[in-house]
Protein backbone atom coordinates (compact mmCIF):
# COMPACT_ATOMS: atom_id res chain seq x y z
CA UNK A 1 0.00 0.00 0.00
CA UNK A 2 1.31 3.23 -1.28
CA UNK A 3 0.42 6.74 0.44
CA UNK A 4 0.66 10.08 -1.41
CA UNK A 5 3.91 11.07 -0.59
CA UNK A 6 6.71 10.78 -3.55
CA UNK A 7 10.18 9.42 -3.59
CA UNK A 8 12.64 12.14 -3.40
CA UNK A 9 14.39 12.18 -7.13
CA UNK A 10 17.85 12.18 -4.81
CA UNK A 11 16.83 9.00 -3.34
CA UNK A 12 16.22 7.42 -6.54
CA UNK A 13 19.27 8.77 -8.23
CA UNK A 14 21.51 7.87 -5.72
CA UNK A 15 20.08 4.39 -5.17
CA UNK A 16 21.04 4.03 -8.59
CA UNK A 17 24.18 5.26 -8.35
CA UNK A 18 24.91 2.62 -5.88
CA UNK A 19 24.95 0.08 -8.18
CA UNK A 20 28.65 1.76 -10.01
CA UNK A 21 31.10 0.13 -7.43
CA UNK A 22 29.69 -3.48 -9.23
CA UNK A 23 29.17 -2.07 -12.20
CA UNK A 24 32.63 -1.56 -12.11
CA UNK A 25 33.65 -4.77 -10.92
CA UNK A 26 32.06 -6.44 -13.30
CA UNK A 27 33.56 -4.19 -16.58
CA UNK A 28 36.97 -4.81 -14.25
CA UNK A 29 36.85 -8.69 -14.57
CA UNK A 30 36.15 -8.07 -18.59
CA UNK A 31 39.04 -5.53 -19.02
CA UNK A 32 41.38 -5.90 -16.17
CA UNK A 33 41.52 -9.78 -15.61
CA UNK A 34 44.55 -9.80 -14.22
CA UNK A 35 43.18 -8.11 -10.97
CA UNK A 36 40.30 -10.89 -10.82
CA UNK A 37 40.74 -11.94 -6.97
CA UNK A 38 40.95 -8.52 -5.97
CA UNK A 39 37.72 -7.29 -8.26
CA UNK A 40 35.77 -10.39 -6.70
CA UNK A 41 37.17 -9.67 -3.38
CA UNK A 42 35.81 -5.94 -3.71
CA UNK A 43 32.36 -6.92 -5.54
CA UNK A 44 31.74 -9.30 -2.54
CA UNK A 45 32.79 -6.63 0.37
CA UNK A 46 30.26 -3.62 -1.60
CA UNK A 47 27.26 -6.63 -1.86
CA UNK A 48 27.75 -7.80 1.80
CA UNK A 49 27.76 -3.31 3.06
CA UNK A 50 24.71 -2.73 1.01
CA UNK A 51 22.72 -6.20 1.70
CA UNK A 52 23.38 -5.41 5.80
CA UNK A 53 22.22 -1.75 4.80
CA UNK A 54 18.86 -3.20 3.54
CA UNK A 55 18.41 -4.61 7.33
CA UNK A 56 18.91 -1.09 8.50
CA UNK A 57 16.39 0.11 6.56
CA UNK A 58 14.12 -2.01 8.25
CA UNK A 59 14.87 -1.33 11.72
CA UNK A 60 14.46 2.08 10.74
CA UNK A 61 11.14 1.19 9.71
CA UNK A 62 10.58 -0.74 12.93
CA UNK A 63 11.42 2.61 15.00
CA UNK A 64 9.63 4.55 13.02
CA UNK A 65 6.54 2.65 13.62
CA UNK A 66 7.04 2.84 17.32
CA UNK A 67 5.47 -0.36 18.54
CA UNK A 68 6.52 -2.79 15.61
CA UNK A 69 6.57 -6.13 16.04
CA UNK A 70 10.07 -7.74 17.77
CA UNK A 71 9.73 -9.89 14.44
CA UNK A 72 10.32 -7.17 12.17
CA UNK A 73 13.89 -5.89 14.37
CA UNK A 74 14.55 -10.06 14.12
CA UNK A 75 14.35 -9.97 10.46
CA UNK A 76 16.73 -6.68 10.43
CA UNK A 77 19.50 -8.11 11.88
CA UNK A 78 19.05 -11.01 9.22
CA UNK A 79 20.90 -9.47 6.21
CA UNK A 80 24.00 -8.47 8.69
CA UNK A 81 24.25 -12.02 9.92
CA UNK A 82 23.77 -13.66 6.45
CA UNK A 83 26.78 -11.18 5.00
CA UNK A 84 29.14 -12.10 8.43
CA UNK A 85 28.27 -15.94 7.95
CA UNK A 86 29.64 -15.36 4.45
CA UNK A 87 32.33 -14.15 4.91
CA UNK A 88 33.31 -16.35 8.00
CA UNK A 89 32.62 -19.25 5.14
CA UNK A 90 35.30 -17.52 2.91
CA UNK A 91 37.90 -17.50 5.44
CA UNK A 92 37.06 -21.17 6.45
CA UNK A 93 37.59 -22.13 2.57
CA UNK A 94 34.17 -21.37 0.85
CA UNK A 95 35.18 -19.54 -2.61
CA UNK A 96 34.72 -15.56 -3.41
CA UNK A 97 32.04 -17.17 -5.87
CA UNK A 98 30.73 -19.01 -3.78
CA UNK A 99 30.11 -16.80 -1.37
CA UNK A 100 28.65 -14.38 -3.87
CA UNK A 101 26.42 -16.90 -5.44
CA UNK A 102 24.58 -17.01 -2.23
CA UNK A 103 25.17 -13.42 -1.61
CA UNK A 104 23.60 -12.61 -4.81
CA UNK A 105 20.37 -14.89 -4.39
CA UNK A 106 20.02 -13.46 -0.68
CA UNK A 107 19.93 -9.86 -2.20
CA UNK A 108 17.31 -10.95 -5.17
CA UNK A 109 14.89 -12.37 -2.29
CA UNK A 110 15.32 -9.35 -0.20
CA UNK A 111 12.29 -7.56 -1.93
CA UNK A 112 10.17 -10.00 0.25
CA UNK A 113 10.50 -8.26 3.73
CA UNK A 114 9.82 -4.89 1.52
CA UNK A 115 6.33 -6.20 0.11
CA UNK A 116 5.42 -7.68 4.06
CA UNK A 117 5.96 -4.34 5.09
CA UNK A 118 4.01 -2.23 2.55
CA UNK A 119 1.26 -4.25 3.38
CA UNK A 120 0.72 -3.44 6.51
CA UNK A 121 1.58 -0.38 6.33
CA UNK A 122 1.66 2.52 3.96
CA UNK A 123 5.33 3.22 2.30
CA UNK A 124 6.21 6.50 -0.10
CA UNK A 125 5.04 6.34 -3.46
CA UNK A 126 7.64 4.56 -5.61
CA UNK A 127 9.42 2.63 -2.85
CA UNK A 128 8.64 -0.73 -3.48
CA UNK A 129 9.56 0.24 -7.28
CA UNK A 130 12.80 1.59 -6.65
CA UNK A 131 13.50 -1.37 -3.45
CA UNK A 132 12.60 -4.16 -6.81
CA UNK A 133 14.60 -2.37 -9.22
CA UNK A 134 17.98 -1.65 -6.95
CA UNK A 135 17.35 -5.18 -5.61
CA UNK A 136 17.47 -6.98 -9.36
CA UNK A 137 20.25 -4.86 -9.90
CA UNK A 138 22.23 -5.30 -7.07
CA UNK A 139 21.26 -9.31 -7.30
CA UNK A 140 21.94 -9.43 -10.81
CA UNK A 141 25.77 -7.77 -10.55
CA UNK A 142 26.22 -9.73 -7.57
CA UNK A 143 25.68 -13.29 -9.64
CA UNK A 144 27.33 -11.99 -12.56
CA UNK A 145 30.74 -11.15 -10.66
CA UNK A 146 30.49 -14.40 -9.23
CA UNK A 147 29.72 -16.10 -12.71
CA UNK A 148 32.16 -14.29 -15.04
Amino acid sequence: MENHASLAPAARMLGYAGLLPLIGCVAGLVLLPMHRSVLLDAGFGYAALIFSFLGGLWWGQGVARGKASPTLFAVAVVPSLIAWGLMLLRLLGWTTQEALLALGAAILLSPIVDLALARKRQSVNGWIALRLQLSTGLGALTLALALL
